[in-house]
C-alpha cells in the first residue's frame, strides 16, 4: 500500500514539473513572438460636404439618396478614411500627398482604386492588414441595412477577409454639420503586422 501510494505521489509530481517545464516554454515562447512582432497603428479621418444631386459612394457602394458627397475624386469619405489610416501606420503621408486634388488624372476616381493603391504601398513595405474598425458619423440615410455590402466591397478590394474590417455607424443626434445633414464623417484605424 505504501508502495503504491509513493507512485502515485511521484507521478503526480513528475506530471506537474512536466506541466510547469511546457508551460513556462509555451508561456515564454509566445512572449518572444509578441514582442519580436513589428506591429503598426495607423489612423484616418475624413470629412465631405453633401449636395443634392451628386452620386453617394460610401464605403465602395453607391447609396440611394437625395444628396451625395462632394469632392475631386468620388468622395468616398470612408474609404479616404481607411486610405489615411493605411499611409499613417507606415509613415507614408495622407491621402493628399499620393493622389492630389490638384491633379486631373484623379477626378472622378473610383475611391476603391485609391484604397488599392494606398495598400499596395503599404505592403512594399512588407506590412499586411490585421484588422480595420471604422465608424461613419451620418445622420442620413441610415447605414446598418448597407454595412454588410460595405465590407464585401473593402474586403474584395484589400484581399482580405470580412472578418478583418469592422465598420460602425452613428449620428450626431442633430447636432452639428452632421446632425443638419450638411456633411459626413468618417474614423478609421487599422493594425498592420510585417511578414
Amino acid at each position: 500500500m505504501q508502495s503504491k501510494r509513493g507512485f502515485f505521489i511521484f507521478a503526480i509530481t513528475a506530471g506537474f514539473i512536466s506541466c510547469s517545464y511546457y508551460c513556462k516554454r509555451s508561456i515564454h515562447n509566445t512572449l518572444i513572438h509578441f514582442f519580436t512582432m513589428q506591429l503598426r497603428i495607423g489612423n484616418g479621418i475624413d470629412f465631405h460636404r453633401l449636395e443634392t444631386g451628386i452620386p453617394f459612394w460610401l464605403g465602395g457602394i453607391q447609396l440611394e439618396h437625395t444628396k451625395g458627397a462632394v469632392g475631386h475624386s468620388d468622395a468616398d469619405t470612408l474609404l479616404h478614411a481607411i486610405c489615411d489610416a493605411l499611409l499613417g501606420a507606415v509613415s507614408l503621408g495622407d491621402i493628399g500627398t499620393h493622389f492630389p486634388d490638384t491633379d486631373m488624372k484623379y477626378k472622378g476616381i473610383d475611391s476603391k482604386v485609391l484604397l488599392r493603391r494606398c495598400y499596395n504601398l503599404v505592403k512594399e513595405k512588407g506590412y499586411w492588414i490585421v484588422n480595420i474598425d471604422s465608424t461613419v458619423c451620418l445622420q442620413e440615410p441610415k447605414l446598418k441595412p448597407h454595412i454588410p455590402k460595405m465590407k464585401e466591397a473593402i474586403a474584395a478590394t484589400l484581399g482580405i477577409s470580412r472578418d478583418e474590417i469592422s465598420i460602425k455607424a452613428t449620428t450626431t443626434e442633430q447636432m452639428g454639420f452632421v446632425g443638419r445633414e450638411e456633411g459626413v464623417m468618417a474614423y478609421a484605424t487599422v493594425l498592420l503586422t510585417k511578414h
